[in-house]
């Protein structure tokens, strides 16, 4: 299967890269490996999630703060976003 990030999972990552490197760097690069790494993961084992909270999507833990949230349609797997584990998910609608 292919992976593919959408541009709004891009942005979440970074996102994510911009927080932690504030500090960090070092830990930027190896958060942002783990979720290369569980991407690259998913294209041989797209099943290796959890049912979503999201009906059609599947959620994997990437990390003890981070979940990565995709769909499976045909032979892509869509990584739809990161969602940091203490926010609210699936986000309110209003």
């Amino acid at each position: 299967m292919k992976v593919v990030w959408t541009s709004g999972a891009l942005q979440d990552r970074l996102d994510i890269w911009d927080y932690i490197a504030a500090d960090k760097p070092s830990a930027a690069a190896r958060m942002d490996q783990l979720f290369s790494d569980a991407a690259e993961g998913l294209a041989s084992f797209p099943d290796l999630g959890k049912d979503g909270m999201v009906p059609g999507t599947r959620e994997l833990l990437v990390h003890v703060n981070y979940r990565l949230v995709y769909e499976i349609a045909s032979d892509t797997v869509w990584i739809l976003t990161l969602v940091h584990t203490s926010q609210l998910w699936p986000p309110l609608r209003g």
